[in-house]
């Protein structure tokens, strides 16, 4: 089992920054690859991004991208969603996720693990 835990979350202006984070713990392995979602109310929960276990590959959502940067550490077993140059349409409740599929990053029935979410509303 591994116990995926959120934070960072919060309410903020557009245009404002804000770094989420997630900390794993028990079977945990830098073998993991690791993902965002998010789901804002009355949508299906989407992908945001992931990065591969040696942090070399990234992966991002089109309507993220130069946006938002996804970045991990495997020594402190967190992995970090830094976003910027936030907007209201960014507003959801933000999951991280654990796979060893890379091959199907973007689809969130290969992940195995689930935190239970942290909560970002940007306010215009």
């Amino acid at each position: 089992q591994v116990q995926l835990v959120e934070s960072g979350g919060g309410l903020v202006q557009a245009g404002a920054s804000l770094r989420l984070s997630c900390a794993a713990s028990g079977r945990t392995s830098s073998s993991w690859i690791m993902g965002w979602f998010r789901q804002a109310p009355g949508k299906e929960r989407e992908f945001v991004a992931a990065i591969a276990w040696n942090s070399v590959g990234t992966d991002y959502a089109d309507s993220v991208k130069g946006r938002i940067t996804i970045s991990r550490d495997n020594a402190k077993n967190t992995v970090y969603l830094q976003m910027d140059t936030l907007k209201p349409e960014d507003t959801a409740l933000y999951y991280c996720a654990a796979t060893l599929r890379w091959g199907q990053r973007r689809e969130s029935y290969v992940y195995e693990y689930w935190g239970q979410g942290t909560q970002v509303t940007v306010s215009s």
